[in-house]
């Protein structure tokens, strides 16, 4: 950092807005000198939400409202059971054979939820055991 301080560039030229960001940058940066926690990359970050960046794409051809709410309804299942450690197809298909419905108690429906030990036992993700 001594050495950018050091630096001057003619006003408004390229290498002076890269040396202004980067100064202002400095509390940032020298946060991964303090913490050896702290990654260089971003890609867990990244990969994390890619689903939803390639959604966002998607959901430029929902042609209705009730097209948009039915497909964040699938996104919302299929991310909550990634969330919970679950196959998201083993889940899928574990919700249609049960075809659950309005007509269902809360207690049926709680069952049906990523959480629920029988849809653990059902639908765990083997990948990540």
């Amino acid at each position: 950092m001594a050495w950018i301080e050091k630096q001057t560039a003619p006003n408004g030229s390229r290498l002076a807005k890269a040396l202004t960001y980067t100064k202002n940058q400095k509390s940032y940066m020298l946060t991964y000198l303090e913490d050896g926690h702290c990654s260089l990359s971003n890609n867990l970050s990244e990969n994390a939400i890619r689903p939803l960046t390639v959604g966002r794409r998607n959901w430029l051809f929902c042609d209705t409202t009730d097209g948009a709410d039915a497909s964040m309804m699938v996104y919302s299942l299929l991310e909550t059971a990634r969330a919970n450690g679950l196959n998201p197809l083993k889940y899928l298909e574990y919700l249609l054979a049960a075809r659950p419905n309005a007509d269902m108690s809360d207690e049926e429906l709680e069952n049906l939820a990523p959480w629920s030990v029988t849809v653990q036992e059902q639908c765990i993700n083997k990948a990540l055991e």
